[in-house]
């Protein structure tokens, strides 16, 4: 066990040095300087500023001293915001985004676990049609068409909810949903899909043979083995929601890191742009190594370690 997990946190280590690289190469090749779009004519003044965030020095210079910003986990200031560092922009960002993602996570689950159910059950039925147009619906429809419907419906015309920010629960409803309906009608389908095949398993044959009340046999004995292709796209899913938050957060003013993701890109701010990436990499890389450990744990038959001599 310990094998595998060195060998897992290695891997990670070497994906975000690839994620950091690109990143840098990515940055630079950009052409132009952050600064022109601050109305500074003056090329001393331009000077002076590149010389103070170290651009002005050769690239494998700076390509050191951010790797150096990297491991120490000082990012250092943000450039258009100078009063901030880029530290006290995630500090401030990230637990918005991840109460954000957290909440649509186990609303996405929660929801297309049960639509999937439902649908198994009720295969071929008025029930399954119901659930399955759901979640082709929740597929077919970008979240970022479905977040401005829902402002100009509810929020606009109805004013059943808040148009933006992120306040109160009431505030929390569209932004969740826009969020969640993506992912819930992938999990609704795949749970639909591997609970038909294992309701017809002999070992649930043999459950429904003993009398156990069809409750027990879907929780005890069909859901854990139905949910582990589930737990499969879970890394998958967390990285597209936490990815697809930068988008709602701009569209419903929510002030986490997509607020300052996205308006670092506008103005080229660099320090801020390696950082969200350099924290929003390393976690997803963090969240995915945990969701391998779990299906490991769920389904004793996969063994992390191979046994000497195969």
């Amino acid at each position: 066990m310990l094998k595998y997990i060195l060998k897992k946190l290695l891997v990670m280590v070497l994906t975000l040095w690839i994620i950091i690289t690109l990143t840098f190469v990515l940055m630079v090749s950009v052409p132009g300087s952050p600064f022109n779009s601050e109305g500074n004519s003056n090329e001393i003044v331009q000077q002076n500023l590149e010389k103070h965030y170290n651009l002005d020095k050769p690239l494998h210079v700076q390509y050191l001293l951010y790797l150096k910003s990297v491991a120490t986990l000082d990012f250092g200031p943000s450039i258009k915001q100078p009063n901030q560092t880029v530290n006290d922009l995630l500090g401030r960002g990230f637990p918005i985004s991840a109460e954000l993602g957290f909440i649509t996570i186990i609303v996405a689950v929660i929801s297309g676990i049960i639509l999937g159910i439902l649908a198994a059950l009720r295969h071929n039925g008025i029930i399954d049609y119901m659930a399955m147009g759901i979640a082709v619906l929740g597929i077919s429809i970008p979240n970022f068409i479905l977040a401005t419907l829902l402002i100009q419906n509810l929020a606009v015309n109805w004013e059943i909810f808040p148009v933006a920010t992120w306040k109160s629960p009431m505030h929390m409803v569209l932004p969740v949903f826009a969020l969640a309906t993506g992912p819930m009608a992938i999990i609704a389908r795949l749970t639909r899909s591997t609970m038909l095949e294992v309701l017809t398993q002999d070992y649930i044959k043999m459950a429904r043979a003993k009398g156990l009340t069809p409750w027990k046999i879907i929780v005890k004995h069909a859901l854990r083995n139905a949910l582990m292709p589930v737990i499969t796209i879970m890394g998958t899913l967390l990285a597209g929601i936490m990815t697809g938050s930068f988008v709602i957060e701009q569209i419903f003013a929510i002030p986490g890191m997509g607020k300052y993701f996205v308006e670092s890109i506008n103005h080229r701010d660099f320090p801020v742009i390696m950082g969200t990436t350099v924290f929003y990499s390393a976690f997803l890389i963090v969240m995915l190594f945990l969701v391998d450990i779990a299906y490991g744990i769920l389904d004793p038959r996969i063994k992390v370690t191979k046994k000497e001599g195969e």
